[in-house]
């Protein structure tokens, strides 16, 4: 993956992007957010997992970009989630219940909850898939020393059966 680009029309102005590379290279990769003029309205370069939360000061199509060329000879496995939450008549003047305050803040912590499992999940196959392959190696290693040591082993009783041998002259 070289580059990719997404496009997203917030349905409300808060948007949050939630994303961590699961596999490939350094497991590092720029992202951002533009605004429909193409504004960068936020930012991470070489991160394996990020959030940016921005605010639409306009209507129209966001983009968000994945992009690898800093080490475009590796893809990279990305996971993604983009939402934001409607709060209808939310605004500062507004007096809010403290209940419904309380759902707002559980909600929030709800959706963190959910990208964190959805993280270690990636992060679990990511190390299970290294296990594997450290397995793998070493269960090659082990082949290899093996047959070396037969052939060793071989190569001396050959070597102390030919200088015991009585060589007669006629």
């Amino acid at each position: 993956m070289d580059s990719e680009i997404a496009r997203e029309d917030p349905e409300e102005r808060r948007m949050t992007v939630t994303y961590q590379v699961g596999g490939g290279g350094h497991l590092d990769i720029d992202f951002w957010i533009a605004d429909p003029n193409g504004h960068a309205m936020g930012k991470h370069i070489k991160q394996s997992t990020g959030t940016i939360s921005v605010t639409a000061e306009m209507d129209g199509r966001h983009e968000y970009c994945f992009s690898n060329q800093m080490s475009a000879i590796a893809d990279k496995i990305v996971s993604f989630n983009v939402h934001g939450v409607i709060y209808v008549g939310e605004g500062e003047d507004e007096v809010v219940a403290p209940i419904e305050r309380e759902i707002r803040l559980l909600a929030n912590g709800l959706t963190a909850v959910k990208d964190e499992q959805e993280y270690i999940v990636v992060r679990e196959r990511t190390h299970r898939n290294t296990a594997e392959s450290t397995n793998s190696r070493v269960k090659w290693w082990s082949i290899l020393q093996s047959v070396v040591l037969f052939a060793v082993v071989a190569w001396q009783i050959y070597y102390l059966k030919s200088f015991f041998e009585v060589k007669r002259v006629i």
